[in-house]
């Protein structure tokens, strides 16, 4: 997936913990991971650039934040980071399906915008379960796009920041922005994606 800016393991973390502590202080891993994804989405297409900016991979249950999945489970986590993420969440179960957190978020991670689309998508999704935000996250154009790759055999396809900006919504989507907007927040990624490639040369 081409990625405008290196994924920030403080945002990964902090934004699982947002989200774990919404209720109850814990929530399904694969729920989260759907959430930030759809976070990510909406911002995106509201301001040029994701929130986390996580590795994208279009998987049989949509989807999967390569990153977010990572720290949710504790694993493959560089050294350097992983004392970090143990401060703040933790997988509670065996075959670690649920993170609990460990102590409140640090907002300064995130922008005023982040923290908006955050709120903005676990209102609206709150109340379905991973496999409702599965089903949905389906619908969306830029799963399809890797679908029968995943049919052929694949168990995951890297997926690209630019089909989340594709003008295919319905008018009553969270995710529908009119056409000057999106074309807006493609110009942004496209002069992110560019700054991002010079300076890791």
């Amino acid at each position: 997936m081409n990625m405008p800016i290196e994924t920030s393991y403080k945002k990964v973390t902090q934004a699982l913990n947002f989200l774990a502590r919404k209720k109850d202080g814990r929530i399904n891993k694969m729920k989260a991971i759907k959430l930030i994804y759809l976070a990510d989405r909406l911002h995106l297409r509201k301001y040029g650039r994701p929130i986390v900016g996580d590795v994208y991979w279009a998987m049989k249950l949509g989807p999967v934040g390569s990153r977010a999945k990572n720290v949710a489970e504790l694993s493959n986590i560089p050294d350097n980071v992983l004392s970090y993420e143990k401060r703040y969440v933790r997988p509670i179960d065996e075959k670690k399906h649920h993170i609990e957190s460990l102590r409140e978020t640090d907002h300064d991670v995130f922008s005023k915008t982040d923290i908006d689309c955050l709120e903005t998508v676990y209102g609206k999704f709150a109340d379905k379960d991973q496999f409702e935000l599965k089903d949905m996250t389906h619908q969306y154009p830029e799963w399809p796009k890797y679908e029968k790759e995943l049919k052929s055999g694949k168990k995951r396809v890297k997926m690209d920041y630019k089909d989340l900006l594709v003008d295919t919504q319905k008018k009553d989507s969270l995710f529908a922005e009119n056409k000057e907007d999106l074309n807006l927040a493609r110009e942004s990624f496209e002069e992110l994606k560019e700054v991002s490639e010079f300076f890791s040369k």
